[in-house]
């Protein structure tokens, strides 16, 4: 009786014990979730339950990764409705509706997922993707009725559908956080708009604030997407179903994409060797065309332009303000009207983002002269394109409204805009006009034979000249055989202007003409024929800089185009003289007003955070986006420029150094650059990298928040320099105290104290701590929790030999530059 009693006990036993391994990773209709059970998925990747985001109390039903990254959530269920208390309850009923209860059994969030079909087998499972599915089992094949991967949040998923079930009307959109201790839905809605040529939108309440383009095959024209990649494939849907755009991991790396609370995108990637989050891509508005529809129909916007609008051709400004400059708002209108009757020609633009394609009209099996002729024949048609990039082009895209919203950018994409055949082929001249023409061609007639006379007398001077010219490109070229193919190609996309020219423009190099004083040699103010102010810098003959720093200027900055870095104009290589010219920046450098007691009250709080942040974008540009991947070497407060509105622009590129793909640290006998700049191990081994650039613009941001310079800086109470002041003050919890004082009015407390905590991860003393200028830029936008920063270089509490071999460098070493 005993033994059979225990083997009745045991057999209980071991089944429920395999019950609960069999239902680890799903809920039945007998089962409850209390808040601080759990289920996981199959791989222990994502695990489901209660939780409590950042310094909330409020408690949520979400699923979060569980094998990495413990606590990083990637979906909520009750974003509007949470729960005060621990008293919640997940359940499922048996007509398989999914609810979250409160403790007095009040439901306050449900998956309205109920089926009338009975009877019905239900089970809520976890899957390995992070999907949370609802499943009817009642037949051999199994049905999804419901699932998480159709109600994105704000993280996309490998294998989640971004966009359009046209068959239920249900749309898969994307809405942020408010903030990070708060899910319920924030103000921007990612989405894509299927009313026309799909496209993807981000709407602020009602307001487009941007748009990124219509899919061209391989991805949203506006995204920085690369297709194909080794790492992720991506695919877009678009049949009488459904319209849907996502991706799929090639390998078994792990990532998400995530819209932050304040409408920056990123794509994140797991790695496994840091156990951390790393930035593989980031998505925001940050130039100057990144508004919707900012330049108004029947214009183009190009960020490295200004200003950035401009009309398209065969359009002109719709409203002209004051001194006869565009209302950009209004946009352009045509030159000439279209008249159905009379035809019309196409004017190609290529290089661009499409305009708004809501209300355009496609096909994927015309070809681009079916294209053409069908919008020829269509009298309200304004333009057309290929709708598919790949294989040399395919399909057909037509609009029918004003061209709104095109921008200017690198993609290889050709757009068709119809215009009047008038404005192409001239229009019909009226009797009037004809002899008003007979009268300019006899006049331009008397005037070439005349030109002509004077040509058989001038010509032996100008085949002088001609020999004089060559001698001068001979020397330009002659300046380095070594890379003398590189050096041509990157002088010819610039200006070579004459030294005569210059010499006018300076008044002849006039003292009351210098602006300032570089280790290059002396700045001049100029002004050019055309009126416009430039920054000329003169090759001095005491200068330790010369050739090679001049080269290395243009090579860098030739190629370099973005609203942060300042602007090279153009050159000039004359015999002994080496001249750069530059455009002219109202407000000069950064450290005339940062260290300047009068001057310093003009830099309020929101102005120097722009500053900083400017700088942040200009230097992710040289590292990752330009077109030649740079490593500046000497940022300091006198190479950071002001224009009139006191946005900052990185100058002298006279020590950068370029890098190719993942080769981004390198070795050299000659250090170069300032002093309290320059990265310790760049100081004492001449190791420099991207991680130089970032220690020098951590010391930048100290610089600005506390308006003290890092060198000249002393305590009473201690020996440390800013930045060892900064990291006391940090590790007391007073780093609000290194804000001077100017600032108490203006300042904002959570973003000052956000970017002392960002410098000082900026000027950690080994590289390998500091972040990228990429996760700087992430750091400084958003709200996200920052990494706790170890102890800054040259630390006066750290060990005393490595002071002394800084302190040992031979001074001959340095390169001393100067503000221009």
């Amino acid at each position: 009786m005993e033994i059979g009693y225990m083997i009745l006990l045991f057999s209980c036993v071991l089944f429920l014990l395999l019950s609960s391994c069999a239902t680890l990773n799903t809920i039945s209709t007998n089962q409850v979730i209390k808040d601080g059970d759990t289920i996981v998925s199959d791989d222990n990747m994502f695990e489901l339950g209660f939780f409590s985001p950042g310094r909330s109390k409020n408690r949520y039903v979400g699923i979060w990764y569980k094998k990495i990254s413990t606590g990083t959530v990637v979906w909520v269920a009750n974003r509007e409705t949470p729960i005060t208390d621990k008293s919640g309850m997940l359940e499922l009923s048996r007509h398989g509706n999914l609810l979250i209860r409160s403790g007095d059994n009040t439901v306050i969030w449900s998956s309205n997922s109920a089926i009338s079909t009975m009877p019905v087998v239900v089970v809520v499972q976890l899957l390995d993707t992070g999907n949370l599915v609802v499943w009817d089992r009642s037949t051999k094949n199994e049905c999804v009725i419901w699932q998480s991967f159709d109600h994105p949040g704000n993280t996309f998923l490998p294998g989640m559908k971004f966009g359009k079930d046209l068959a239920t009307g249900r749309e898969r959109v994307m809405i942020p956080w408010k903030s990070v201790d708060d899910p319920s839905p924030g103000e921007y809605l990612h989405y894509i708009d299927t009313n026309g040529y799909p496209q993807m939108f981000v709407r602020q309440g009602s307001v487009i604030r941007w748009r990124y383009g219509p899919w061209n095959g391989l991805k949203f024209q506006g995204l920085r997407l690369k297709n194909p990649n080794p790492i992720y494939s991506v695919q877009f849907v678009m049949n009488e179903k459904e319209i849907y755009f996502k991706y799929e991991i090639k390998s078994s790396a792990v990532q998400r994409v995530v819209v932050l609370p304040d409408d920056i995108t990123v794509r994140l990637r797991w790695m496994d060797q840091t156990q951390e989050w790393t930035v593989h891509n980031i998505e925001a508005p940050t130039d100057s065309c990144g508004g919707y529809g900012l330049c108004g129909p029947y214009a183009s916007c190009n960020a490295n332009r200004y200003p950035p609008c401009r009309c398209m051709a065969g359009f002109k400004p719709q409203v002209l303000d004051e001194w006869d400059r565009a209302n950009w708002s209004s946009g352009c209108e045509r030159k000439r009207a279209l008249v159905c009757e009379c035809g019309s020609e196409f004017k190609k633009i290529s290089g661009v983002i499409f305009p708004d394609t809501r209300g355009s009209w496609y096909n994927h099996s015309m070809t681009l002269e079916e294209c053409e002729m069908a919008c020829r024949m269509k009298c309200n048609c304004t333009a057309y394109a290929n709708s598919d990039i790949r294989n040399g082009g395919s399909g057909c895209l037509l609009w029918f409204d004003e061209l709104m919203d095109t921008t200017e950018n690198d993609d290889k994409q050709d757009l068709y805009i119809k215009l009047a055949a008038s404005e192409l082929a001239g229009k019909q001249d009226s009797p009037s006009s004809l002899n008003k023409k007979k009268r300019v061609f006899t006049a331009v007639f008397l005037t070439t034979s005349v030109v002509l006379l004077l040509f058989m007398v001038a010509y032996a001077c100008i085949k002088k000249q001609k020999r004089l010219h060559m001698k001068e490109r001979e020397d330009r070229y002659a300046l380095d055989k070594k890379d003398n193919s590189v050096w041509m190609e990157d002088l010819d996309e610039l200006p070579l202007l004459s030294l005569n020219k210059i010499v006018k423009a300076t008044d002849n190099f006039s003292i009351n003409k210098k602006i300032g004083e570089g280790g290059f040699g002396p700045v001049y103010k100029g002004v050019l024929e055309d009126g416009q102010e430039v920054a000329v810098k003169r090759l001095s003959e005491t200068s330790q800089q010369g050739i090679e720093e001049f080269k290395n200027e243009i090579i860098c900055i030739a190629k370099l185009q973005h609203r942060n870095l300042v602007k090279l104009l153009g050159y000039c290589n004359h015999r002994t003289e080496l001249i750069l010219v530059y455009e002219y920046m109202t407000n000069k450098s950064l450290d005339l007003y940062l260290f300047d007691e009068t001057r310093s009250s003009m830099l309020d709080w929101p102005k120097r955070f722009n500053i900083i942040q400017g700088m942040a974008r200009g230097i992710l540009y040289l590292h990752q986006d330009s077109r030649l991947q740079i490593i500046h070497r000497d940022l300091k407060a006198g190479n950071i420029l002001l224009d009139g509105d006191m946005n900052p622009k990185i100058s002298d590129f006279g020590l950068a150094r370029k890098f190719v793909g993942s080769d981004t640290a390198t070795k050299t006998k000659k250090v170069v650059g300032t002093y309290g700049y320059i990265s310790p191990e760049y100081a004492v081994h001449g190791r420099f990298s991207i991680k130089s650039d970032v220690y020098s613009f951590g010391v930048l941001v100290l610089e600005i928040v506390s308006g003290r310079k890092n060198r000249e800086f002393s305590h009473d109470d201690h020996n440390d320099n800013l930045l060892g002041h900064a990291w006391r003050l940090y590790k007391q919890g007073r780093s609000i105290e290194l804000m001077c004082a100017s600032l108490r009015a203006s300042c904002v407390i959570p973003e000052v104290l956000r970017s002392i905590h960002v410098g000082l991860l900026c000027v950690q003393n080994h590289a390998k701590d500091r972040p990228t200028m990429l996760s700087v830029v992430l750091m400084l936008v958003s709200e996200s929790v920052l990494p706790q920063p170890k102890h800054p270089a040259f630390y006066s509490e750290e060990s005393s030999s490595e002071l002394e071999s800084v302190s040992s460098v031979d001074g001959s070493m340095i390169t001393h530059l100067y503000a221009r």
